[in-house]
């Protein structure tokens, strides 16, 4: 079976990936959570011992050769989909639309990452919303409408979850966080992904957990004024 390291369910948006794709499809793993341990860098020591980056998510296999690491969300999804063929779709043209978009997330909206990072409990009024950030959100409604409206959804891809949907899962998040501005089609979207038993799943277990790392509740004040706080004290 494999096992898969992740950090807090509250912050880290690049754990929720493969986490959620792996329960929605359910592809069998044991959870190995790790919290932050602080500021930037400082989980690294940790980290390392089961990451080769130092970083999360990280996947172990057990092979014929013996153990293997996986490491950054979008390497996991890949090694997955060499055994499991509903990763992507199963159509030609949707698959590499999925992939595309995929790797555009993997890679892009940094607006989006900056000023609205993930943090599932808080409810932030941000104080406004920069080019790029409208740039970013503007992106979204644009690819998001596009795939539903090509390939029949509900999903991005076509009738069934798959990777690009579990890559765009904790935008859905910060949507529901910064109460952000989209196209009603996008809005229906983001709530299709929080109604996923897996997501709320995450939802819940992030509201229980007891930690606070200082770095990652900044970043969350950083350009708003927080209006609710729905974890638990």
């Amino acid at each position: 079976m494999f096992d898969l390291y992740i950090a807090n369910k509250n912050y880290s948006s690049w754990s929720l990936r493969p986490w959620l794709l792996m329960k929605a499809l359910e592809i069998p793993f044991n959870e190995h959570l790790m919290p932050f341990e602080g500021g930037l860098g400082a989980s690294h020591a940790t980290f390392i011992r089961f990451s080769p980056s130092g970083l999360v998510p990280c996947l172990m296999d057990v092979t014929d050769k013996g153990e293997l690491a996986v490491w950054d969300s979008l390497a996991v999804v890949e090694y997955l989909a060499e055994q499991y063929t509903n990763v992507w779709p199963t159509d030609k043209a949707a698959r590499a639309w999925a992939r595309s978009a995929t790797a555009e997330m993997h890679s892009g909206y940094s607006a989006l990452r900056d000023e609205c990072p993930m943090n599932c409990g808080m409810r932030v009024a941000l104080n406004s919303l920069s080019a790029k950030l409208k740039a970013d959100l503007a992106r979204l409604d644009v690819l998001w409408q596009q795939g539903i409206d090509r390939f029949g959804g509900p999903f991005l891809a076509g009738e069934h979850f798959s990777a690009v949907d579990a890559f765009y899962a904790p935008v859905a998040f910060r949507v529901q966080t910064f109460n952000l501005p989209i196209h009603e089609k996008s809005q229906a979207y983001v709530e299709r992904l929080l109604a996923l038993p897996a997501m709320q799943a995450w939802y819940q277990a992030a509201l229980e957990e007891p930690w606070r790392e200082p770095m990652h509740e900044a970043d969350t004040l950083k350009n708003g004024t927080v209006t609710a706080d729905h974890r638990k004290a």
